[in-house]
């Protein structure tokens, strides 16, 4: 079930990336933002499940970043 969201979440990433890249019309960045760090979350949780919690902490770390940069882009 996570393979399955962290590659729906990467298709969302590339297409947000590649229509900025495109158009030059960055107003869904954080947008971009907020979906990388669903997929940093994604892989946090898989981290954890394999016992390398180091790794996981860290992918929660750049989950909780990303998502206060994305709201602070929002508003």
């Amino acid at each position: 079930m996570l393979t399955i969201f962290q590659i729906v979440f990467t298709v969302i990433i590339l297409s947000l990336s590649t229509y900025g890249i495109i158009t030059h019309d960055y107003h869904w960045n954080f947008l971009l933002v907020f979906f990388i760090g669903l997929v940093m979350l994604i892989l946090g949780i898989k981290k954890f499940q394999s016992e390398t919690k180091v790794y996981g902490w860290f992918y929660m770390g750049v989950f909780l970043f990303s998502v206060i940069v994305s709201i602070r882009i929002f508003f």
